[in-house]
């Protein structure tokens, strides 16, 4: 029997030292072209060439060319595509789930806690002015303007509400963030209709719609994914419902904002401030618009998650390990496509691609 091949699409530079596991297991790895720092990759043609006889694709993200039917198909044996990252928006889930490919994605806490951190760090830093503060120090100045920054929580003793926290999405980030910020003493609003009501209760946040939250709040944090009906969903029609000095985070996925409506937004005096971490094209095009708008944007290079302990080290791990549960004819945890489940089970369970070459991956 031949060696099971795995083909890693828009690797990171260190995928290759920590898929071990798939070299043990005496895998075929068939490395694409690095694009974690510069996320574009290989395009179509090459991606299926390099994808040829693939049993299982496994990468990042991958902005040049999605893995589309059409790449699939190139792989006629291919069992899984598992993402090392939480986001599938690069996968045509429909065509892989048509194809009877499962989808699995790794939404490890190191990733999505990594990401609420980030975007309380946005919100802290531009309502507090942090970098305004820092650049006049440096530039040997002293209290010469007035810089002051907003006080976040409510102050019993003088009527002080506060203020307010809408949370755009309630699943894994959006509950961390909802965590961070309640001891602070401000209000929490939260926007999602695919949680249940008891979710809303447990992490101390308002119910809301989406209209509603960008009306009363002073910050809204977007942690949603990619779909079409999320497409663009902070636009132009949203920012004019937005109080004049709201502040606008997005550390979710770039495609959720219009981002020249959000230009157009902060030039024009719609909304004070926006921290982006995502955005719609990477990496950002050198004559955007978000370059030159000085103190009014905290940007970031879609690197929020990747810090020092977390990052996308144990994505990988997750992935591998679906990988191999995979060649040994089992459905793997963490599933973004389950609907696929009884047609792969006809395909592949019990077909091990490991039983001439030894068994790769304990039983559960």
């Amino acid at each position: 029997m031949s060696r099971p091949k795995v083909f890693a699409f828009a690797p990171p530079p260190w995928i290759e030292a920590q898929g071990e596991s798939l070299s043990a297991s005496d895998c075929e790895l068939v490395m694409g072209s690095p694009s974690w720092y510069m996320p574009h990759g290989n395009h179509e043609a090459a991606i299926c060439e390099m994808a040829t006889n693939a049993d299982a694709f496994i990468g990042t993200s991958l902005r040049s060319n999605p893995i589309n039917k059409t790449i699939m198909r190139a792989a006629k044996n291919l069992r899984i595509i598992a993402k090392v990252t939480i986001g599938v928006d690069d996968i045509d889930i429909d065509a892989a789930t048509e194809l009877g490919i499962l989808v699995t994605h790794a939404p490890t806490e190191a990733n999505w806690g990594g990401v609420a951190e980030g975007a309380v760090c946005m919100i802290l830093d531009i309502l507090k002015k942090t970098r305004e503060k820092d650049d006049q120090v440096k530039q040997r100045k002293w209290r010469e303007t007035n810089i002051k920054g907003i006080y976040l929580g409510a102050r019993e003793e003088e009527g002080y509400a506060g203020i307010v926290i809408g949370i755009v999405g309630l699943g894994r980030c959006g509950s961390r963030v909802a965590q961070l910020m309640k001891p602070w003493g401000v209000r929490l609003l939260a926007c999602d209709p695919y949680i249940e009501e008891e979710k809303f209760t447990h992490y101390g946040v308002e119910a809301v719609d989406f209209a509603t939250a960008l009306e009363l709040s002073d910050v809204i944090t977007l942690h949603t994914s990619l779909t079409d009906e999320t497409h663009h969903m902070v636009n132009q029609a949203a920012f004019k419902q937005m109080k004049s000095s709201a502040v606008l985070i997005n550390t979710s996925r770039g495609g959720v904002v219009d981002e020249k409506a959000l230009v157009s937004a902060l030039q024009n005096g719609d909304i004070e401030a926006a921290g982006i971490d995502a955005f719609e094209n990477e990496p950002v095009d050198p004559n955007s618009g978000l370059l030159d708008l000085g103190y009014k944007v905290l940007l970031s290079p879609h690197t929020v998650s990747d810090n020092i302990g977390s990052g996308l080290g144990p994505g990988i791990d997750w992935a591998n390990k679906a990988v191999l549960t995979a060649f040994e004819g089992r459905v793997p945890e963490n599933v973004y496509n389950p609907a696929v489940i009884p047609r792969w089970r006809e395909r592949f369970e019990g077909n091990s691609l490991f039983a001439d070459l030894g068994s790769s991956v304990d039983a559960e």
